[in-house]
């Protein structure tokens, strides 16, 4: 059963009716369900299917490539000893084919590009001279790899340039789908607990598949990260080693920003990690923010040069809290840790992850989803006399001149003003109204859990966003 997806399946069917021959590229973070989308939209009408071997050398890949035309019914005269000759054959696939429309499905196309092979020529080669000039073929490439796909081929400058017709970035499922998806395996899971397994997994299908019904949040949890025979004991490695041909760079990176709550400039990662400049530490950084493992923000004030990059992928920011400290492979780890300071201090942090990446049901619950705004993160300068900075993890800037500054709390019941908050709420206002030197009005969005307390500080934000809200289409 397909769970959401209904634009992406809406422009895979649109490009199959389609009156020309099509070319759709699509992309998305490992284990988001790309092949699954694919296969549920085409079932039987795929013409051909092939998928690319994993560190695997030239010879390899066009083995599997021969075995992909075998079962398609053709018997390569020859084994071809280059990606020209391989796609050549490949036309025999699509003229045989009785099809009103050739479905031709390439996965993981990414791991076929191995070095010196001339593939993405061959690709060109194939598409350029011959499929493009026919009506009947729909060509679909997919990897996980989304750099390379975006370099390679959506953003290609050479023979592929402007070459795709239809770009297809498939994201991780929002709270509203895990829910939907939770309810299809009866799973019988409370929203708070749906959304605290959000704060672990992120909203990657594939994780979800892993959890068992009868079993509570917190066993299930157990059984897949921290035992040593669990489905996803050796993501970490896996996911790194498949995405990037030399991790090492990447998984510092990611390492140095797991230890920073509001990220850090380039600079300031280079130094703290005792990193060189260089094109590689560029290339890293684009990689890592087109896979979806962190993320490149302006604070509002600031030019580019002052981008800050944050680790947001919820299953790295686990492992770094969590399964990495896990040093006496305690298959009991994460029941026995609920409750405790370090629990807290990851929820906290994860729920203002989960809030970034409901953006646009925050925006729903103020009421100005049709109002044109920009989301940024702001910090007062350093050096106040009084030591009193401020810090706003979201603010929203509006067209209708407000800007929204939201603060995000965890809490498993109603959240309650104190004192000391309501005053530390107000200094943020005062600084940013005395520092940004804004003519808009400025208000205060509390996103929780289950509410706010009515107490006499109560009146001090404007709007309350509750769990239910993140849950919203």
């Amino acid at each position: 059963m397909l769970i959401g997806r209904e634009r992406e399946q809406q422009l895979l069917m649109d490009a199959y009716k389609a009156r020309n021959s099509e070319f759709v590229a699509i992309y998305g973070r490992r284990r988001v369900g790309k092949t699954y989308l694919v296969r549920e939209v085409f079932g039987s009408k795929v013409t051909f299917s092939h998928a690319g071997l994993a560190n695997a050398d030239k010879k390899s890949q066009l083995e599997a490539w021969v075995d992909s035309l075998k079962e398609n019914g053709v018997e390569p005269p020859q084994f071809p000893k280059t990606w020209i000759e391989a796609f050549s054959i490949l036309k025999d696939v699509v003229r045989k084919s009785k099809s009103r429309k050739k479905v031709l499905f390439i996965d993981e196309m990414p791991w076929m590009d191995t070095q010196h092979s001339g593939f993405v020529s061959a690709l060109e080669h194939f598409w350029n001279g011959w499929a493009s000039a026919r009506k009947d073929v729909l060509l679909i490439v997919c990897g996980s790899a989304t750099s390379w796909m975006v370099n390679h081929v959506i953003k290609n400058h050479g023979g592929l340039h402007n070459r795709v017709t239809v770009r297809i970035h498939v994201k991780p499922f929002s709270l509203h789908e895990c829910e939907e998806y939770a309810k299809s395996r009866n799973l019988s899971m409370s929203r708070r607990q749906l959304m605290e397994c959000y704060m672990i997994m992120g909203g990657v299908p594939f994780y979800w598949t892993f959890l068992r019904k009868g079993k509570s949040l917190a066993q299930n949890v157990d059984d897949i990260f921290f035992n040593t025979e669990g489905d996803l004991w050796g993501e970490f490695d896996e996911l790194y080693a498949s995405l990037f041909k030399n991790p090492d760079l990447y998984v510092k990176i990611v390492t140095i920003l797991a230890s920073k709550r509001v990220g850090m400039t380039r600079g300031e990662l280079l130094k703290e990690g005792k990193i060189t400049n260089s094109g590689n530490v560029t290339k890293a950084l684009s990689d890592l923010e087109n896979c979806g493992f962190i993320r490149r923000y302006s604070p509002l004030g600031r030019k580019e040069r002052g981008a800050v990059y944050q680790l947001i992928d919820f299953y790295t920011l686990f492992y770094f809290k969590f399964i990495r400290a896990n040093k006496n492979v305690d298959r009991h780890f994460w029941t026995l840790n609920q409750e405790t300071p370090q629990y807290y201090a990851w929820s906290g942090l994860a729920f203002e992850r989960l809030c970034f990446e409901h953006v646009e049901q925050i925006k729903a619950a103020l009421g100005i989803s049709g109002v044109m705004s920009s989301v940024y993160s702001w910090r007062s300068r350093t050096d106040l006399s009084d030591g009193r900075g401020a810090q706003i993890d979201m603010l929203i800037d509006r067209r209708d001149s407000v800007i929204t500054l939201c603060e995000m709390k965890y809490s498993k019941n109603r959240f309650v003003i104190d004192a000391d908050y309501d005053d530390v709420l107000m200094n943020k206002v005062e600084r940013f109204r005395t520092e940004t030197k804004t003519r808009k009005s400025v208000q205060i969005a509390l996103v929780t859990t289950v509410g706010l307390v009515q107490n006499e500080y109560y009146d001090d934000v404007q709007n309350v966003i509750e769990m239910s809200n993140l849950f919203g289409l």
